[in-house]
């Protein structure tokens, strides 16, 4: 190549890049001026989109300094005139999130050695206290987005932002300033921000890091299974990994919660029993009975394991003396009503002939079995009389009434 043709592509990319750092500081001098905002994140656009400055530490030091001053301005307009609209929460909340990204992707390249090998941070500090100061207010900028219901990305990341500050490193003994408690919270909020916007196990996520940090409410174990089943029904696929995430959530509020909330050992329960581990379930029911011997679920629950073992008179019993109990529930009711009618339908078929001990042994059938499940089911009608399997249930039962007898 011609050296004068090299010599002025060469002068050109300088000039390029002399460019692109002059935009740089030009932002910089803009920032913090609130008529010129548009201006200055123009010029720093352009520095990112640029090769010669879009992995230079500067440029996104500017672009977060832009940011955190424009968020800054915008509090203090907003004291003077709530309705300023420079103001608006999202909008500062745009400002805040973005400021702290641009902040996250400078700090290493704040730290990348220079040709000598020396790390000499030169901005580092200053990003680091800027990001601490402003830590609650990331917390503000998650339930500004979710009130304007903007769940995800844009609250999720707000809340898991503030939540996740304190185990950043960032913070150093300032990360003892916020309450634990308030992280877990703020990990709930993301987790509600994330199923709100259909991002599923991302919520899932969220309400996870919600329990291991102490959120000391059932709703983070219960929504967290609940996050697991509809992954399971929208890609079966994964049928197994939701299937050991809800054992484990399940063990974990059974642990915390007890009986008290049946949701846990319910699932529990059910994971056990789909994994095929029957002695382990009847270990666990039969412990949770011996400790609580007038909870007429648990009786029930113990019933449906026998059922699944194909033990019929340990589950018949059992769901017959669930539900003569005071404290039934209108679930129990029902299977037990569902159990005590199809065993009589198997009873009544293997009945043959018209002799005088077929003619008793169906009437036994309609005594022991039919007419109880009837009186089973009319006792969960009491509790609940529009549900759709209870109501198909009855319509079978009175029809088998009606026709046999």
């Amino acid at each position: 190549m011609n050296r004068f043709v090299a010599l002025a592509l060469c002068m050109a990319a300088v000039g390029a890049a002399s460019a692109q750092k002059a935009n740089v500081d030009q932002a910089s001098k803009l920032s913090g001026k609130t008529d010129q905002l548009g201006n200055a994140r123009n010029l720093i656009k352009q520095a990112m989109e640029n090769p010669e400055t879009a992995n230079d530490v500067r440029t996104y030091y500017v672009a977060g300094k832009i940011e955190f001053d424009a968020y800054d301005k915008a509090t203090t307009a907003q004291m003077i005139n709530p309705d300023d609209a420079s103001a608006k929460p999202t909008v500062m909340a745009d400002e805040l999130l973005n400021g702290y990204k641009y902040y996250m992707k400078a700090l290493p390249l704040d730290s990348v050695p220079n040709e000598k090998g020396k790390v000499n941070p030169k901005n580092s500090k200053n990003m680091i206290n800027t990001i601490v100061g402003h830590a609650n207010d990331f917390f503000t900028a998650g339930a500004s987005y979710f009130n304007e219901k903007m769940y995800y990305p844009q609250a999720y990341e707000a809340f898991v932002t503030y939540a996740s500050l304190p185990a950043s490193g960032l913070m150093g003994k300032s990360a003892s300033l916020i309450p634990a408690e308030q992280i877990a919270t703020a990990y709930f909020n993301a987790g509600l921000s994330a199923y709100s916007g259909d991002a599923v196990e991302q919520s899932a996520e969220a309400f996870k890091n919600a329990r291991l940090n102490g959120y000391d409410q059932p709703e983070a174990y219960i929504y967290e299974i609940a996050c697991w089943q509809t992954i399971a029904q929208r890609d079966e696929s994964r049928n197994q990994e939701a299937q050991d995430n809800i054992m484990a959530v399940a063990k974990a509020g059974y642990d915390k919660f007890g009986i008290e909330q049946p949701v846990f050992i319910n699932n529990l329960i059910n994971s056990l029993v789909v994994d095929n581990k029957i002695d382990e379930a009847l270990s666990q029911l039969n412990e949770a009975i011996a400790a609580n011997p007038d909870n007429a679920a648990l009786y029930g629950l113990r019933g449906f394991v026998y059922d699944r073992a194909e033990n019929e008179d340990a589950s018949e019993a059992d769901y017959r003396k669930a539900a003569e109990m005071a404290n039934v529930d209108f679930d129990t009711l029902l299977n037990a009503s569902k159990k005590i009618f199809r065993i009589g339908t198997n009873k009544w078929n293997e009945i043959e002939g018209a002799s005088a001990e077929a003619a008793t042994a169906r009437q036994n059938v309609k005594t022991n079995y039919f007419d109880v499940a009837k009186s089973y089911a009319e006792k969960a009608g009491s509790m609940n009389p529009n549900d759709p399997g209870l109501e198909a249930l009855m319509e079978s039962i009175d029809y088998v009434l009606e026709t046999y007898f």
